[in-house]
């Protein structure tokens, strides 16, 4: 029997060498029409950034070794221009002598893969565009890089190949700058998890440019101008096109086999095509897609691999069936690992799936092994699932752990496993590797416990949209640390270990989403409430860690891990004394560890002592410089060192100081607070009027009333609500709403505070109600004392809309970052 194989690499050169170990009699044709029969294109990139050195590492085998191995007819510069089905032949010219002949077969494999797509863009054809897809292409951009030396070098399209070019060509010490039409890089992720690429790409000084397609390109003398659907322009000496790939099956349509919409050959189980012994693997194929029982095409070297194994052993009489692609993949891109596995989240929503019906999500912050043990990198983990348990996809973003993780869903997936089989699974633990609970553990206890109720997540997204409803408590159980540092607009501040003590501060009628920095300990305060009566408890998923990456603004991020320019006297006067130096290492602490173990290291100290701290969460450097502004200490420097990030941290002030943003190096705080303790009309009057003052000249203002204050914020006709008897004679001694309110003195009876209100409205000064309405229309926080609600009795129905419930803590964080601070 003779078999022809039109094309090499993954899919052709599998099913040759499959076809001898099975068949030694078979005659075996390899028709490829460049000059390389097997090689690692996914090596490519690699090579081009010099981390691959040798290029004859990329040649898996060259036509001469598998011709003696494997007893194969190898013919390379070989192109079949044409498939005769009903002749089962192919004719072939010979590229290097111009001959044209016809080959018969027995069975035909097409293996002809797919191509980098080149749309008909104006100027596409310039001398500076160049794709990678071939062994020649390598060549020749290996070449320009180490030759020509380019400053500045573009590369178009965020999937793998473009992403692995850009970190190469970045690491070749160019200037890259990367162009995705769409809002995110890497399709087999969703958004959420791409921002984390995102941030990263930024951090690496790659310039990221989202949402933005190519209109044209005008090539000039050294450079080609690309100029963008918004009008911006950008200019490279290199220009690396990786928008996509397109099935090479010409030859198929031509020969009248089945095809679908975007030219993908349709083929059965057996990999056999619609025509009588021809066969086809590969990217150049339509295969099953066994998760929701569709079709699908899915470029990736592993699934060809298999195809052409299945392939052949049917063609020499097994009936081995291929089950489908499930589109495992992974990819480095920077410092961080992408990975992803079956259905993502946006594919499952345009096909009309809705969440928590169709489907539910998990998504999840862990650490690569124990937390305690040196090197401890952050991974979130996101899975999609049916409420049967069914896995129908993951992705996972990190700096290690990412591949055996994907690896396991993945074989659990394949192997008909649910999220309870995650559950189960026993996996290799020790403190370097893992945790007792390894991370796909984690990922299915989370999901068995959306299912049973236990919990309730929201979105950033969707978090984002509740925490401005009125009817929502955002609730922070971070530590009064953390909490200083950052913490949401509005949110409601108890520490974890308070809040038992302090549920009486809540609004049990009210939906509570809580939040922490990484989503434990806001799942226990969930139960913890949940148990206590509160019906509506959400917690944010993945904590203010994922929450901050989803809303970084790059040019702060950028600068998170540079220090700024400085003079060389400035650098002179600024620098560390290595032998003073202290070390702390915080990689791999869970939060809030870092920022607890750097608060305690420093309070230790004397003025003027640095200690070097280390951590491995990227948000590290971005909180440490907050609380650095703070604590009143100096933030001297940081930088990376491999996936850690470094802080230098001087005790006290000094002269030369590092912010992570700068645009706030040199601000001083602007804010006003005042505390609102009286309840005089007056003095009223008096915080309202200063209050909107400060916010017209753009200034933050808080407000936070305390005691005989909180009767300010009273509702003139409040609603009935349930209290004690000591509570309803409380109230009934105190002014109830701003009409109830009296001047602090020559009240007289009440016709003092007539006669003041009576000659401000003639000097035309507004009202007191009108006042606070002002100062809520310009932004002016108020807080109400929950403390002293609680002593006085005050229920929340009773004040007026739009105030905020707090404690202390709550109005010292916007002290803080005030520089005046009034008490009336």
């Amino acid at each position: 029997m003779k078999t022809v194989i039109i094309g090499g690499v993954a899919g052709g050169a599998t099913t040759a060498a499959r076809l001898r170990r099975r068949d030694e009699s078979m005659q075996i044709v390899v028709l490829e029409k460049g000059q390389y029969i097997s090689y690692a294109n996914c090596g490519l990139p690699y090579y081009i950034g010099d981390v691959i050195q040798d290029r004859e590492k990329l040649l898996v085998q060259t036509p001469e070794k598998m011709r003696d191995k494997f007893n194969i007819d190898i013919r390379v510069e070989n192109e079949v221009m044409r498939i005769e089905p009903e002749k089962k032949v192919v004719m072939v010219k010979n590229l290097q002598t111009g001959e044209e002949y016809q080959e018969s077969y027995d069975k035909l494999v097409i293996a002809t893969g797919s191509s980098p797509l080149r749309p008909p863009i104006p100027g596409i054809e310039s001398k500076h565009i160049k794709t990678l897809w071939t062994i020649p292409d390598t060549d020749i951009i290996k070449q320009i890089v180490t030759d020509k030396k380019p400053q500045e070098a573009v590369v178009i399209g965020g999937g793998f190949i473009g992403l692995e070019m850009a970190e190469n060509l970045h690491e070749a010490g160019i200037k890259v700058t990367l162009i995705e039409a769409l809002d995110q890089v890497m399709a087999p992720v969703d958004k959420e998890l791409a921002q984390l690429l995102h941030e990263n790409i930024v951090q690496n000084d790659v310039e990221l440019i989202l949402s933005d397609g190519v209109k044209s390109f005008e090539e000039q003398a050294d450079k080609t101008v690309i100029k963008l659907n918004s009008g911006r322009e950008v200019a490279a000496e290199l220009i690396v096109l990786s928008i996509g790939v397109r099935p090479n099956s010409a030859l198929a349509k031509e020969a009248g086999l089945a095809l679908n919409q975007r030219g993908g050959i349709i083929v059965d189980e057996y990999m056999q095509t619609d025509k009588k012994d021809i066969y086809a693997v590969g990217d150049v194929i339509e295969v099953n897609e066994p998760i929701l029982k569709g079709r699908t095409m899915i470029p990736l070297a592993g699934p060809a691999n298999k195809q052409a194994r299945i392939c052949a052993d049917n063609i020499v009489g097994d009936a081995k069936r291929y089950e489908g692609t499930y589109g495992t993949a992974i990819a480095q891109v920077f410092d961080m690992n992408a990975a992803s596995v079956g259905m993502n989240e946006k594919t499952l929503q345009r096909m009309g799936k809705q969440k928590n019906q169709d489907y539910y999500v998990a998504l999840i912050s862990q650490k690569s092994h124990a937390g305690y043990y040196p090197d401890a990198e952050n991974m979130i983990l996101k899975m999609l699932f049916t409420a049967a348990g069914k896995i129908l996809g993951a992705q996972i973003v990190g700096q290690a752990g990412v591949d055996k993780r994907i690896d396991t869903i993945a074989s659990v997936m394949q192997l008909n496993g649910d999220i309870y089989g995650l559950q189960q699974l026993e996996l290799a633990y020790a403190p370097p590797f893992s945790s007792a609970k390894d991370p796909v553990n984690m990922l299915g206890f989370v999901a068995g416990n959306i299912l049973n109720g236990l919990v309730k997540f929201v979105s950033t997204s969707e978090f984002d949209e509740l925490k401005t409803d009125e009817n929502t408590v955002v609730l922070d159980i971070t530590e009064d640390i953390e909490y200083m540092v950052y913490h949401i607009e509005g949110a409601v501040h108890i520490p974890w270990g308070q809040l038992r003590q302090q549920l009486n501060e809540l609004d049990k009628n009210k939906k509570i989403v809580v939040y922490c920095a990484i989503g434990v300990r806001s799942y226990n305060a969930a139960r913890t409430l949940m148990q206590e009566g509160f019906s509506d408890v959400y917690v944010l998923e993945g904590g203010t860690g994922f929450y901050k990456s989803q809303h970084f603004v790059k040019p702060n991020i950028a600068a998170a891990v540079k220090s700024v320019s400085k003079t060389a006297e400035e650098e002179k006067k600024d620098e560390i004394p290595q032998i003073d130096i202290k070390s702390l290492d915080c990689t791999g602490l869970q939060c809030p560890g870092p920022i607890m173990r750097v608060n305690q290291t420093v309070n230790k100290m004397n003025a003027g002592e640095i200690v070097k701290v280390a951590a491995t969460d990227m948000g590290f450097i971005r909180d440490i410089s907050s609380w650095c502004e703070k604590t009143g200490n100096t933030l001297v420097k940081s930088e990376r060192d491999g996936k850690k990030y470094l802080a230098y941290i001087r005790k006290g002030q000094s002269d030369t100081v590092v912010k992570a943003q700068p645009a706030a190096v040199n601000a001083a705080p602007k804010g006003k607070t005042m505390v609102v303790f009286s309840n005089d009309l007056d003095k009223a009057f008096a915080s309202f009027i200063i209050a909107n003052g400060a916010a017209a000249m753009g200034r933050p203002v808080t407000m936070f009333f305390t005691f005989w204050g909180l009767n300010i914020l009273r509702r003139n006709n409040p609603p009935a609500v349930k209290k004690s008897f000591i509570e309803k004679m409380f109230g009934s001694m105190m002014p109830q709403g701003v009409d109830k309110l009296t001047i602090s003195k020559m009240n007289m009876g009440g016709m003092g505070t007539k006669m003041m209100k009576k000659i401000m409205k003639d000097k035309n000064v507004a009202s007191l109600d009108e006042l606070i309405a002002q100062a809520q229309a310009n932004g002016v926080k108020m807080i109400a004392c929950t403390m002293s609600m609680d002593v006085m009795g005050i229920k929340k129905e009773e004040l007026i809309d739009g105030v905020e419930f707090g404690g202390v803590a709550a109005y010292l964080g916007e002290a803080e970052d005030s520089n005046v601070n009034l008490f009336i």
